[in-house]
């Protein structure tokens, strides 16, 4: 087949053929009604509607976990307002205590849930989930879909190019079509054109390719477009991002594992980060790999049928999600109003409401996924979700959701609050020192309460610690017990400094967010390579004039709460850590030293001796051409 270079293409084209070829496969449409977001009016129209689906222990789970946590939040709050009630409570006291409260109630949540994530592990073992004990190709047809909006066209279509190839590895190329949904400016269209058709040459996998003229609702309206459209002709469809990639065995896997259970709507895969070059993305490849299977198996272990999910490495049974996900445009002006921005935790909800269970899964390897190359990228992401995880505050009050994805929905939101809260801690702690209340509020808490303090934020990492030295597999993929341990000697002080520079980022996204000011959607950008020293200046300007704010009681003679100097070092030295961590050749230097080490760190090539590891077990059986939608 002759290629045609890209300046070559038309300027415009049949939205059916290109080159006699058809850009899409003929139209099998399916009904998308809107659903209804509106605010239950009654405590009955709070119930879920949604027949109950029975999950053994699940209940006992989510009252150990609800019940815990609010336990150690009113001992350490006691604790804590022992020097506040000293001269009597204040409307600063109760305000102090509302916020320590909320904070120890949160990390004491994530604590739990790892506790949990460790006993599910010693008592499971790490391998193939018990949903995929049938390894087989599925039966019904399967879409593939790849949202893209401006993006490096030779990264997307090398992914979709290995996807193709693994998909035709297992017999997969007549159960599988990949469609390629395009939000991109017109003048990325004969870019894209171009590789739609070189990557087509090479291809066993039918593959489409749609532009629309409207970026109209964002990656939602994208996929519903999708779904009204060509929908009727799929059983199911993976959902992935543009930076995403799954192999044929793992798409396959979930697939079947769809087939043999028609009661569920949603299965979420827990992704691998790869690819990382810069020191900022190794650091998060390492932490995800060594700190991740103990947190996502307590996630599984107490979310049941009311899992959530992530929008992308997904795959979503395409009736149950256009009966049920058709998402409103909500009242009002944005950033709260408009289109929902996070849409994936709501047709979550919208599933679960409609009867449909909604699962996360573990897969030993086949589903990635990349991460943003520096902290100001990183910055750029959380901007979008913050503001999409606010918005659901008002979707809290709908009528039917399941109380599991209102906790959800709530705690996709407290993940941005606490860092305003504890910002306000943190300077209330200042006033109150300035206001020569320094004895109630800069005194050392009591030895159980650092220690306990200490326990819970560092807990989830250390319970990822035991876990590593249990599964030696892992271990020794990511260089060995040494390595890990001195990998994670670096990482822990290097979070310590991180989560200052999280907390301003976070806090100033929501006072945006207040003043009206809404993200709008922009490229995300995948390849960086470090920063000038003036722009890391720049980039954490207010850091650092918070972390002199913090420091100004002790100009006068006041004494500052022992709490607020690791902050105050962070916010300090946020444009050296911002500039360190943007570098690909300091990552490459501690990668050559067997430090921050990541099984699969670069997705393998199609062919590979890993990318077939799964293949190899797959049964094969007979395939006839499948019709065409």
């Amino acid at each position: 087949m002759h290629l045609r270079k890209a300046r070559d293409l038309p300027s415009a084209y049949d939205s059916r053929t290109m080159f006699g070829e058809p850009l899409l496969p003929h139209e099998s449409p399916l009904a998308m009604p809107e659903q209804s977001l509106a605010a239950a009016d009654t405590l009955a129209e709070l119930e879920p509607r949604a027949t109950e689906i029975k999950v053994d222990g699940v209940s006992e789970r989510r009252l150990f976990l609800v019940i815990g946590s609010l336990l150690i939040a009113v001992a350490t709050t006691q604790e804590m307002m022992l020097p506040f009630a000293a001269d009597g409570i204040g409307l600063l006291d109760i305000v102090l205590t509302l916020l320590v409260f909320s904070l120890y109630g949160w990390i004491s949540f994530g604590f739990l849930s790892a506790l949990a994530g460790l006993a599910v592990l010693l008592g499971n073992g790490p391998g193939l989930s018990r949903w995929f004990t049938r390894r087989r190709l599925p039966k019904r047809r399967c879409a593939v879909l790849m949202p893209i909006y401006n993006e490096d066209t030779s990264a997307v279509f090398g992914r979709i190019a290995q996807m193709s190839a693994s998909l035709a590895s297992i017999g997969g190329q007549h159960l599988f079509d990949i469609f390629v949904l395009s939000d991109s400016r017109p003048d990325m269209e004969a870019a894209e054109l171009a590789a739609v058709y070189r990557t087509r040459a090479g291809s066993a996998v039918p593959i489409y390719y749609r532009r629309r003229p409207k970026n109209i609702a964002r990656k939602p309206g994208n996929i519903a477009d999708w779904v009204q459209r060509f929908g009727a002709g799929y059983e199911n469809m993976i959902v992935l991002d543009a930076d995403s990639l799954m192999s044929g065995p793992a798409m396959a896997l979930l697939a079947s594992a769809m087939e043999e259970r028609p009661s569920v709507g949603l299965i979420q895969t827990i992704p691998t980060i790869v690819n990382a070059r810069t020191f900022f993305a190794r650091w998060h490849q390492f932490a995800a790999t060594a700190y991740g299977p103990a947190a996502s198996a307590g996630l599984q272990w107490w979310s049941g049928t009311e899992a959530t999910f992530w929008g992308h490495n997904a795959i979503v049974r395409v009736r149950a999600f256009a009966q049920s996900c058709g998402l409103p445009k909500l009242s009002g002006p944005e950033p709260f109003g408009g289109h929902v921005l996070s849409h994936d935790m709501v047709e979550a909800a919208l599933l679960r409401r409609n009867g449909w269970s909604v699962h996360m899964v573990s897969l030993p390897e086949g589903s990635y996924e990349e991460f943003p190359p520096t902290v100001a990228d990183h910055s750029v992401r959380d901007r979008r979700w913050c503001q999409g995880n606010l918005q659901h505050v008002r979707l809290l009050a709908t009528g039917g959701f399941h109380w599991v994805n209102r906790l959800q929905l709530l705690m996709g939101a407290s993940a941005y609050l606490t860092s305003p809260l504890w910002m306000l801690m943190l300077i209330l702690g200042a006033v109150a020192s300035l206001g020569g209340a320094h004895a109630a509020y800069s005194a050392a808490p009591a030895g159980w309460l650092i220690a306990l303090t200490v326990l819970l934020l560092l807990g989830p990492k250390l319970i990822a610690m035991l876990w590593l030295c249990v599964d030696e597999g892992l271990r020794q993929s990511m260089g060995g017990g040494r390595k890990v341990a001195a990998t994670i000697a670096i990482e822990l002080p290097l979070s310590m400094l991180m989560a200052p520079i999280t907390m301003v980022n976070q806090t100033t996204a929501i006072i945006d967010i207040l003043r009206g000011r809404p993200v709008g959607w922009h490229p995300q950008r995948r390849d960086a390579d470090g920063m000038a020293l003036g722009s890391a200046v720049y980039l954490c300007r207010i850091h650092i004039a918070v972390g002199a704010l913090l420091l100004a009681p002790m100009l006068v003679g006041a004494t500052v709460p022992v709490w607020t100097l690791p902050v105050v070092f962070g916010l300090l030295a946020s444009p050296l850590t911002a500039l360190i961590t943007s570098r690909a050749d300091v990552g490459d230097w501690l990668a050559s030293r067997g430090l921050f080490l990541a099984p699969g760190a670069v997705t393998p090539p199609a062919g590979s001796e890993r990318s077939t590891l799964m293949a190899s077990v797959f049964v094969r059986r007979p395939i006839g051409p499948a019709v065409r939608p």
